[in-house]
């Protein structure tokens, strides 16, 4: 018995240390640090493919509708597909060990496209990135919700974002850089194989805090799929919030996949230059746009939760003229000179609309929830978009050539503009729908 009791009291000891570590700020701070470069390696490892389209293209004998499939609709298919289950797995159990996991799977596929010797095998590895990156997604964001309040979540999920923009930079930068030294195919092992390390610090490191410790009452039993769906139906803002996404996800990621090849086809930039340019420039703005942004919807959100969705709106308003603006402009450094402003704007929408999904779900449906978002945004957002601007691309190259690429981006501007309607159309409804996500909960 007193072995028994022993035992006990260690265990009694190591759960109050763990509820101690969680209370901590800094120790939040320290997971969404570890988060941030999660992100990070997720999005290098996402866009290095758009840097190498080019030498891709030519060693594997695909057309432009077939790399945009890579870059888009390959990825994006299998990405929400697995999305939704992953979501109802980490809404049951730890959001830790799924996300150390899909790490690892990502990671080791990256490495593997640049094994593959025809266009269906790297087709094949790209579905399993997309697999893997699926963990990175929803489970996290609920994760974060859980780590940071109400009042702090749009910051913190800018921040979580904004390792996506550092990630593309890198991934851009580095992959430009090492393809021109060594090839596309060693390039993809170099970048991939550096997620293994990032699994396991996930793994033993973040530790799994209690669902809506933020949000007052608590159940233990999972919201069921159909009474999620439900709930999520009946909050117009919910609703409005995803399309939204989904149409401006499309309108940056569809233009901004292809502007590497933008600048190798019709400026005769290098792999190297392009990396440079663009990640500092493009991911570095948005970056910056993200958080910023953040802040001022965290801020002026304090008054009113309206803030959240009308400042996306407005970004994107003002960005509509730049979209057009770089890839017309006939000189290459003023055209990048141009493209800094318009990623600073279209790059700053995401944390406040990813901050208000959390915010107008349950805590027991946050990552089903986020998943349902994600499911929307990546198929409509990154899978079509992409894709769309590929196959103009083919399209208009009869007529063009090579400076058909110029006018194919510039058809996502019409999804820009219904993503701003529909943000200022959720505004409206913003307030009532977080008061009635945080309700009292349905006992277990």
């Amino acid at each position: 018995m007193s072995e028994l009791g022993v035992e006990e009291g260690s265990l009694s000891g190591r759960r109050a240390a763990e509820a101690a570590r969680l209370e901590s700020p800094a120790y939040a701070n320290y997971v969404l640090g570890v988060l941030f470069l999660v992100y990070l390696v997720n999005f290098a490892d996402r866009h290095l493919i758009s840097v190498l389209i080019e030498p891709m293209k030519r060693d594997l004998g695909a057309t432009d509708t077939q790399m945009g499939l890579l870059t888009g609709m390959a990825f994006a298919a299998f990405y929400v597909l697995f999305g939704l289950p992953v979501a109802m797995w980490a809404d049951r159990g730890s959001r830790r060990s799924i996300l150390a996991l899909g790490i690892a799977v990502w990671s080791l596929l990256t490495a593997a496209t640049g094994l593959g010797r025809s266009y269906l095998h790297v087709l094949l590895a790209r579905i399993g990135v997309g697999v893997g990156e699926s963990t990175a997604g929803a489970p996290v964001h609920s994760l974060i919700s859980d780590y940071f309040p109400a009042e702090r979540r749009a910051t913190a999920l800018a921040i979580y974002t904004a390792g996506a923009q550092i990630g593309a930079m890198l991934g851009i930068m580095l992959g430009g850089w090492l393809s021109d030294l060594y090839g596309w195919r060693i390039t993809f092992l170099l970048i991939g194989a550096p997620g293994l390390a990032l699994a396991l610090l996930v793994r033993l490191t973040v530790a799994e805090p209690r669902r809506g410790r933020f949000d007052g009452a608590v159940t233990t039993r999972p919201a069921a799929l159909g009474e999620t769906l439900r709930f999520l139906a009946a909050r117009p803002s919910y609703l409005c919030i995803i399309l939204a996404i989904a149409s401006l996800i499309s309108a940056s990621y569809g233009a901004s996949s292809w502007h590497p090849t933008l600048l190798r086809r019709v400026h005769g930039m290098s792999g190297t230059e392009i990396g440079v340019w663009l990640g500092l420039v493009a991911n570095g703005g948005a970056m910056l746009g993200g958080i910023s942004l953040a802040l001022l919807a965290d801020r002026l959100g304090r008054r009113d939760k309206r803030w959240y969705l009308i400042l996306p709106a407005v970004a994107t308003l003002l960005s509509l003229p730049l979209t057009f603006v770089f890839p017309l402009w006939p000189d290459r450094e003023t055209a990048i000179f141009f493209l800094a402003p318009w990623s600073f704007l279209a790059g700053s929408i995401a944390g406040p609309m990813y901050a208000m999904v959390q915010s107008v779900a349950r805590p027991d449906m946050r990552a089903l929830a986020a998943a349902i978002l994600m499911f929307v945004m990546n198929l409509l957002g990154m899978g079509i978009g992409p894709t769309f601007v590929g196959m103009a691309s083919d399209a208009l190259t009869p007529r063009f050539g090579d400076e058909a690429i110029r006018y194919a981006v510039l058809l996502v501007a019409p999804a820009q503009l219904l993503g701003a309607g529909l943000c200022l159309l959720g505004a409206r409804h913003l307030p009532r729908d977080i008061e009635r996500a945080t309700s009292p909960l349905p006992a277990a």
